[in-house]
């Protein structure tokens, strides 16, 4: 078979979710979020010149999950179903306790590189170390 030959495709199958499939999956994961979660607001991130437009959805202990969302409306309306605030990111910014979770997170992945290099684990195997 050619490089540019054309494989024939089976009829109904995608390779894709549809534009309805995506949407579907973001809602699920967005209840997901707010029923496992206390205290959950919802964050409007506007589209800039590396990421389309997003809803962030941050918990009270700063935990945070994103997802594109094809407009400002769209991002309300989810936002209203799963009863939840929403607020522009423009207008309020991100909360402290987003970027305290952030910080933790960092220290805690730090930490577990490090017991993971001390424990022989992620370094060089024993046999690539060198003379003795």
């Amino acid at each position: 078979m050619g490089l540019f030959s054309r494989r024939k495709r089976t009829p109904g199958v995608t390779a894709e979710p549809s534009a309805r499939q995506v949407q579907q999956a973001t809602a699920r994961h967005f209840q997901e979020f707010v029923r496992t979660r206390t205290g959950v607001e919802g964050y409007v991130e506007p589209v800039t010149l590396s990421t389309p437009m997003t809803l962030m959805l941050i918990a009270t202990s700063g935990e945070w999950t994103r997802r594109r969302v094809p407009d400002g409306g769209v991002a309300r309306d989810l936002a209203h179903e799963l009863g939840i605030p929403v607020y522009d990111v423009h207008r309020t910014g991100y909360p402290q306790r987003m970027r305290d979770w952030n910080s933790r997170q960092r220290i805690l992945d730090k930490r577990a590189q490090a017991t993971s290099l001390r424990s022989g684990h992620g370094g060089p195997d024993q046999d690539d170390a060198g003379p003795s």
